[in-house]
């Protein structure tokens, strides 16, 4: 597995790999769009957070339903506050289209991280596409502002040796093409 650099993932990008390429030259502060190994991808304003009023536990092999979930709207000002504690479904601007000999993992932004904020992504597998769904907690003491429209997190890029047998999209992966936030889908789910 080779790490990509800055003019391998744009040539990537300008065939197809990220759709809403940002394009713009280095912004002080939470920064977005091409690192020299890397892109920093940007929070989108749309947020789902798990309902406090519900009792019991949330099961992965059922998935979550809608009733469990709510969109939330926590901006104000272009500036969206995240309380000690809170757990939310985000997502990117960006959309994905994994080539098949490409996977990406994904960490979130130092700056973000040094005020308590973990952001979750699992792996972008070859051949996967989509909006990728952000699980972001805020783990600090003290409430923290999220940007929407800035950088929220860096995915890496890595060129496979080969690539798989099997993609995500040959294999019909239950998140393959989701626009949008995508609640967590169950054993049983249409599409998994």
């Amino acid at each position: 597995m080779t790490l990509l650099v800055d003019h391998q993932i744009r040539r990537l990008a300008e065939r197809g790999m990220i759709k809403d390429f940002f394009n713009e030259p280095y912004q002080p502060g939470l920064s977005a769009g091409l690192t020299s190994c890397g892109y920093d991808a940007r929070l989108s304003s749309e947020f789902y957070m798990v309902r406090g009023d519900m009792l019991g536990w949330i099961d992965p092999l059922r998935g979550v339903i809608d009733a469990e979930m709510q969109n939330v709207s926590i901006c104000d000002d272009d500036v969206c506050v995240l309380n000690p504690g809170d757990f939310i479904l985000g997502r990117t601007i960006e959309t994905f289209n994994m080539p098949e000999d490409v996977a990406a993992v994904c960490w979130g932004k130092s700056t973000y991280a040094r005020c308590g904020i973990h952001v979750n992504v699992t792996p972008l597998e070859p051949g996967w596409c989509g909006q990728v769904t952000l699980e972001i907690f805020n783990q600090a003491p003290r409430a923290v502002c999220l940007h929407p429209g800035r950088g929220i997190c860096q995915f890496q890029f890595h060129r496979l040796q080969e690539s798989p047998s099997i993609t995500y999209a040959d294999k019909g992966g239950k998140y393959q093409g989701q626009i949008g936030v995508t609640l967590a889908r169950g054993a049983n789910d249409d599409k998994g």
